[in-house]
């Protein structure tokens, strides 16, 4: 797994009698964009979630970076887990950001400081050091000028593009985007489309559940299809949306190109 980003295996995860995800398997490489795309309630956005443990699996593993995410081996089985002390799992956050649809940026805090927040408070990085690194981060995604302003201040894409500067600003190794544009009136999707191309571009490892056909179409090396917290079909993206093998991907992308 030493050549892997991330690896899942078996996962799956109910909700009471509601079984969101069943038996998930899944690879990303160094440097690959995945999309994930399918209808609303297939599972998309519960799989992210449990990526970076922010949603409890009922089965199954998840490796990040060759370490098992949320829990760790108890005893001599391998097949008995217990999950992990808390501060363990912020640690293994650190190296996973995640950019949601909604903003969540401190309100009280300007851009600069929204950005600084996690390199300050969890890695301990001195004032000064932080906030030259979130200045170089704003501006890489086009925003240089609004260091100083508040969020009530931004537009909804600005908003996001901080948010994504600051999950930037922990210096992860995969990125996670759960619809990060579907909050967005729709001139403003282009301006946050465009960093994430700008990112794609850099090699960051990339999972993106998305409704952007387009995004995907461009930008991904593999597009996965879900359905009923299941996959139903996975390829490159010149096949996966030109010539879909499965009647349910076939039918869905009918009705969204």
């Amino acid at each position: 797994m030493t050549d892997l980003v991330l690896r899942a295996r078996g996962v799956r995860k109910k909700f009471g009698d509601i079984e969101v995800l069943r038996g998930i398997d899944l690879e990303v490489r160094p440097g690959e964009v995945l999309c994930v795309i399918g209808p609303s309630g297939s599972g998309k956005s519960t799989l992210l979630r449990c990526f970076n443990h922010l949603e409890r699996i009922d089965a199954g593993r998840i490796w990040v970076n060759g370490e098992l995410i949320g829990y760790e081996q108890h005893g001599a089985s391998e097949g008995t887990l217990r999950e992990r002390r808390p501060r363990d799992v912020r640690r293994q956050r650190e190296r996973i950001g995640m950019v949601f649809q909604r903003f969540h940026l401190f309100p009280h805090r300007t851009a600069v400081q929204n950005v600084m927040e996690g390199p300050v408070t969890v890695k301990g990085l001195k004032w000064a050091h932080a906030q030259r690194q979130a200045s170089e981060l704003l501006d890489r995604v086009g925003l240089a000028d609004r260091a100083d302003h508040y969020p009530a201040q931004l537009s909804g894409g600005q908003q996001q593009r901080v948010a994504i500067a600051r999950a930037l600003a922990m210096e992860p190794t995969l990125m996670l985007f759960d619809e990060p544009t579907s909050a967005l009136d729709p001139e403003l999707v282009g301006e946050v489309l465009g960093v994430m191309r700008d990112l794609a571009r850099s090699g960051m490892t990339m999972i993106v559940v998305t409704h952007e056909m387009g995004f995907a179409r461009e930008v991904a090396d593999r597009v996965i299809f879900m359905d009923e917290g299941a996959v139903v079909e996975a390829g490159r993206p010149d096949e996966l949306f030109t010539q879909p093998r499965h009647e349910r991907t076939q039918a869905f992308l009918s009705t969204v190109l």
